[in-house]
């Protein structure tokens, strides 16, 4: 792990930080690279001018670690209420959400139904409900969170990470119940134990486990999403499709607001399912730092932003 993405992470658990970043106009001012904004409705207008150019959405409401079971209940009501504003609008957006914003870290049974109210709502109006991988000791809960919602509603999709070395057999623990996976690289601050500390064992796993996930759509039992924007590596994967025998519409990829804009309108001008991952809230501290940490030279526009 590079020095500048291991500061970065740990700058990215100090509350005092959080506190004093979110507080100050000229750093939020910085996160609208990554963000068109912290209401809801910013996230909506955004999404409108992506429908225009044929790329769909998925939605998150930053937050993690809730500790007071009403703040829990206040997400699931924001989404539902978020549900209803998707369904009147006619956008390609869906909604992805972290079990520790639903109270995972208080009761897992409460974490579920929430989550179950959530992805009824979901399929009603023909979404995906996505459940992001949080931390390392939360794999285990999750996988088995997302096990139960795929048990009664099939349009559930579930994020993994590459960088964990778990995942390939988490992966093929998955393929019974015909998995949609958003692949991502990792963006916690995770021990060489569990996860590859060298990016180029990371990039070498990604290719693996999407190879994996791609001879698996090409025989109906995987619906693969890159999530990355790594272009080279996303080339060989869309090879690597052609030579399993799975087409265009088989498999998504997903990029984050703001990151590589050029390159996602180019993808789906060439056929392909780009969706755009749009972040709002309040909440930013924690997730802009990971964002960071995931490619530091991004702290150079950050500065230009800051005082521009």
């Amino acid at each position: 792990m590079s020095i500048g993405r291991t500061i970065l992470l740990k700058l990215a658990d100090s509350p005092f930080l959080n506190r004093q970043a979110t507080q100050r106009a000229f750093v939020k001012r910085a996160t609208k690279r990554f963000m068109p904004g912290e209401a809801p409705e910013d996230a909506l207008r955004a999404a409108q001018l992506l429908k225009a150019e044929g790329r769909g959405t998925v939605f998150t409401k930053l937050g993690e670690n809730i500790v007071v079971p009403a703040d829990a209940d206040a997400v699931r009501d924001h989404y539902l209420w978020f549900f209803d504003q998707l369904a009147a609008s006619g956008l390609d957006g869906h909604v992805s959400v972290k079990p520790t914003q639903l109270g995972l870290d208080l009761s897992y049974e409460q974490c579920l139904a929430h989550l179950f109210a959530l992805a009824a709502r979901s399929e009603a109006i023909g979404k995906i409900l996505w459940i992001d991988m949080e931390g390392y000791v939360y794999v285990d809960r999750t996988l088995r969170l997302y096990r139960a919602l795929k048990e009664r509603h099939p349009r559930v999709g579930l994020a993994m990470q590459a960088y964990l070395r778990r995942t390939q057999a988490d992966l093929e623990g998955l393929m019974d119940v015909h998995p949609i996976i958003r692949l991502v690289k990792g963006a916690y601050n995770e021990p060489a134990a569990v996860a590859f500390p060298v990016k180029a064992d990371t990039n070498r796993n990604y290719f693996d486990l999407s190879d994996r996930m791609l001879q698996a759509a090409a025989a109906g039992m995987c619906t693969p999403i890159f999530g990355t924007h790594d272009i080279e590596l996303l080339n060989r994967l869309i090879a690597r499709a052609k030579a399993h025998g799975a087409s265009d519409k088989q498999y998504e990829i997903h990029m984050l607001y703001g990151i590589r804009d050029a390159d996602q309108r180019r993808l789906r001008s060439e056929g392909r399912t780009v969706k755009t991952l749009i972040s709002y809230g309040s909440a930013w501290y924690k997730w802009y730092m990971r964002r960071l940490a995931e490619r530091p030279a991004n702290v150079w526009f950050v500065v230009k932003s800051m005082l521009g």
